[in-house]
């Protein structure tokens, strides 16, 4: 006779977001990350939004864990909001969470009764400089 195996429990939307210690805090470096699927409600006409969300980041001492970021993104599934905030919003958690050197997030959504509409937000720590582009031949 066998054990019986507790339920598994999948993991749900969740607006919280998980780090871990950035492994080259020395060096300037991009991370960047696409989320293909993501979904929000109109707030006007509760249809669904969907867009491509680039995550681009220059990290400080932390990284956002992929899996956590996943449920975070899913959280707006049922959410109502207009592309302009629900980009900012975004923007805004994963900057508090990570308080990177620098972080771009853009939002491309599907088109909407013949709109395409992009939103580009950033954020910048006060005391960080850009390294000088580098043209290559």
């Amino acid at each position: 006779m066998s054990a019986s195996q507790p339920p598994q429990t999948r993991p749900g939307p969740s607006k919280t977001l998980e780090t871990f210690e950035n492994p080259r805090p020395g060096r300037d470096y991009v991370i960047r990350i696409r989320v293909p699927e993501f979904t929000c409600l109109c707030p006007k006409t509760g249809q669904p939004d969907f867009a491509n969300i680039d995550i681009e980041y220059i990290p400080e001492h932390l990284c956002v864990e992929l899996k956590a970021l996943k449920l975070y993104m899913w959280s707006f599934r049922d959410e109502g909001a207009f592309h302009e905030d629900v980009t900012n919003q975004i923007l805004d958690k994963l900057a508090e969470t990570v308080s990177p050197r620098f972080m771009r997030v853009t939002a491309e959504f599907f088109v909407r009764g013949g709109i395409y509409t992009t939103v580009v937000a950033e954020h910048r720590a006060p005391d960080w400089q850009p390294a000088a582009p580098v043209d290559l031949p």
